[in-house]
């Protein structure tokens, strides 16, 4: 019997090619900027999704009323952006009071602990349209604000995010203080999950699906300072925006 495993008529080779092409080809050129208007030094964090990129290292420090601005991929990328606060090097190890990714300054593709406001963003997907998807999560709760703005893209592109410093008005059984002892500042608001831990409140086993999933009065307090935002693990997908095509994404912590 004459094998027919290997070959490929012209017209079928033309269209496998015309796929690799496709899968491997870079998108136009885009910048991302993290712009530190707070009034102190922030430590931005960038965690790639499982297989892609790791950006600028993973982290770095970024001085009060100061921007960094960096290329973006070229090609598919997704991950997380967060600020890590109040960190210091100390007895040789660095350390941040929110957002830590291991005692380490430059996070190397590593998370962050919780509380930390959240941008998720997905690059270069949608094929010949070029969308970037973005959108701010306060799931794992609020350290600072952040707004997330892109420029020059085309359709629907707004700016969305969490500007109110929810800090002074954070729930006292939400508050995260530093230092621990003796009732130090307020530096992280909570998540509901966080502070309790039940299933219910981190949307865990029978309550993992959008049915059962259901916003919380902790939850209603995130969403109630900033609407535009995620505040549950189920919260409405349409908080995610996707824009065509920006010649940059602006990530502004604090405002």
């Amino acid at each position: 019997m004459a094998s027919t495993s290997m070959w490929l008529s012209p017209l079928a080779l033309v269209i496998a090619l015309f796929i690799v092409q496709r899968s491997s080809a870079q998108y136009p050129a885009m910048t991302l900027t993290l712009v530190n208007n707070c009034p102190f030094t922030v430590w931005p964090a960038i965690q790639p999704n499982s297989g892609h990129d790791v950006l600028e290292r993973g982290g770095f420090a970024l001085p009060t009323l100061t921007h960094r601005s960096f290329p973006a991929p070229t090609h598919h990328w997704s991950g997380r952006i967060w600020a890590r606060t109040g960190c210091v090097y100390a007895n040789g190890r660095f350390s941040c009071a929110t957002g830590d990714c291991g005692g380490r300054l430059e996070c190397g593709g590593l998370g962050g602990a919780a509380p930390a406001t959240l941008t998720q963003v997905t690059l270069h997907h949608g094929g010949h349209r070029d969308l970037t998807s973005y959108g701010v999560s306060l799931v794992d709760g609020f350290n600072v604000g952040m707004t997330v703005t892109p420029h020059e893209g085309k359709g629907q592109c707004p700016v969305v995010g969490c500007r109110v410093n929810l800090l002074p008005t954070c729930p006292d059984v939400l508050q995260l203080r530093a230092p621990a002892a003796g009732g130090g500042a307020v530096v992280g608001c909570k998540s509901g999950c966080q502070a309790f831990g039940t299933d219910e409140l981190c949307c865990r086993n029978m309550y993992n699906s959008p049915r059962t999933c259901r916003a919380s009065t902790y939850s209603e307090f995130f969403k109630h300072a900033c609407p535009a935002t995620f505040t549950y693990a189920h919260d409405n997908p349409s908080l995610t925006h996707e824009c065509a095509a920006p010649r940059e994404l602006k990530v502004i912590f604090c405002h």
